[in-house]
C-alpha cells in the first residue's frame, strides 16, 4: 500500500472519530435537558376531572379546588373537558381516561346511556372508581362511588321561594327548561314546582328548549305570544338565560320583569352584576372540586370505604343583584 494512501486513510480515521465524538456529546446534552422521571414515591395517584364545560367560570372554580387538594394529599391531577357541551368529545375523554388507567375519574355527571354505559361497565372492568361532581346521575342507574355538590331539588325550591317573596303570591312565570331533560335539571325543575303549585294564584308555563342560541330565542318569542302578561322567568338552564333575557329586550324593558337562574352558566354573575338576573342561586364550586378529591384519595387508600351513596351536598344559597354590585 502507498504512503499515499495510508495518509489518507489514517486522515478518514481520524475525521470519523471526530465526528462520533461530538455526536456521542451532543446526545449526552439532550439526555441532561430531558424531564427527570416522576419519583413513584411523591405521586401514587393519578386523578382526572373531566368537564363538558372548560373555561367557565363555575367549573374554573371546580377545577381550581381539585388541584388545590390534588397536591395537599400527594396526588396529580389532570383536567380535561370539551367546550360548549359537546358530548361526544366529553364521553371520548371519558373513555380515554378509562384505557389510561388513571386511578380515579372525578367527572361532570351526564344523564345519558352512553354515560352509565361507561361508567358502569368499562369503569368496572377497569376496576376504576368514579365520582360524579355538581351535576349528579340517577344513582342506581350508575356505579358512580358518590356524588359531591349541591342539593338541586333545595336549590329549585330556594329560587321559587326568592321568587314569591319578591314577586308576591299572585302573578304569572314562565319556565324555560331543558329538552335534554338531564337529571340534575329535572331536579331544579321539580324543587320549583313543589314550591309553586300550593299557590293557587301562581299561573305557570313550562317549554323546553336546546341550549343553541336560536332555539332559545324562538322558545321565548313563542312563550312570550302565549303569556304577554308575565311577571317572571326562571331558566332551568343557566346557560339559556342570556339568550333569553336578550329576546325579552327585545320587546320590552327587562328591568320590568323577575328573573332568576343558577350560577353555572357562563354568563350568569355578569348577567346578575348588570341587573338582568334579579336573583341566582350560588353554590359551592371550589369545595365540591376539594371534596371530590379528597373523597377520591379516602377510596383509593381504603380510609373511607364505602363512601356514602347518596352524596356529599355542598351549600347553595340565593343571591340578589343588588348584593353582587
Amino acid at each position: 500500500m502507498s504512503k499515499k494512501v495510508m495518509i489518507i486513510l489514517c486522515f478518514l480515521c481520524l475525521l470519523l472519530s471526530y465526528f462520533t465524538f461530538v455526536s456521542a456529546e451532543k446526545a449526552f446534552q439532550s439526555d441532561s435537558q430531558m424531564p427527570q422521571a416522576t419519583d413513584s414515591n411523591e405521586v401514587k395517584y393519578r386523578l382526572v376531572l373531566i368537564t363538558q364545560e372548560l373555561e367557565t367560570p363555575f367549573w374554573d372554580r371546580v377545577g381550581e379546588g381539585a388541584k388545590e387538594q390534588a397536591q395537599r394529599e400527594g396526588a396529580s391531577l389532570e383536567v380535561w373537558g370539551s367546550y360548549g357541551n359537546n358530548q361526544e368529545d366529553f364521553l371520548k375523554k371519558i373513555e380515554i381516561a378509562l384505557h389510561s388507567k388513571v386511578d380515579g375519574i372525578i367527572v361532570q355527571g351526564l344523564d345519558t346511556e352512553e354515560f352509565k354505559n361507561l361508567t358502569k361497565v368499562k369503569a368496572a372492568f377497569y376496576g376504576i372508581p368514579i365520582i360524579t361532581v355538581a351535576n349528579d346521575v340517577p344513582m342506581n342507574e350508575s356505579l358512580r362511588k358518590t356524588y359531591v355538590g349541591s342539593d338541586q331539588q333545595l336549590a329549585g325550591k330556594l329560587l321559587a321561594k326568592q321568587l314569591l317573596s319578591d314577586m308576591g303570591h299572585k302573578g304569572n312565570v314562565i319556565i324555560l327548561g331543558d329538552r335534554d331533560q338531564l337529571y340534575y335539571q329535572e331536579q331544579r325543575l321539580q324543587g320549583v314546582l313543589d314550591i309553586l303549585k300550593g299557590y293557587p294564584n301562581i299561573k305557570t308555563l313550562y317549554a323546553e328548549t336546546s341550549e343553541a342560541k336560536e332555539q332559545v330565542t324562538a322558545t321565548t318569542q313563542e312563550l312570550l305570544n302565549q303569556l304577554p302578561d308575565v311577571d317572571a322567568f326562571i331558566a332551568i338552564n343557566a346557560n339559556n338565560a342570556g339568550a333569553m333575557i336578550e329576546e325579552i329586550g327585545r320587546r320590552f324593558q327587562v328591568s320590568l320583569f323577575h328573573i332568576y337562574s343558577f350560577d353555572d352558566g357562563s354568563d350568569s354573575l355578569a348577567l346578575l352584576k348588570q341587573g338582568k338576573l334579579d336573583g341566582m342561586i350560588e353554590q359551592s364550586p371550589k369545595i365540591m372540586g376539594e371534596r371530590s378529591v379528597n373523597l377520591m384519595m379516602k377510596w383509593l387508600t381504603d380510609e373511607n370505604v364505602p363512601l356514602n351513596m347518596e352524596g356529599y351536598l355542598t351549600s347553595i344559597r340565593v343571591v340578589k343583584a343588588r348584593d353582587a354590585k
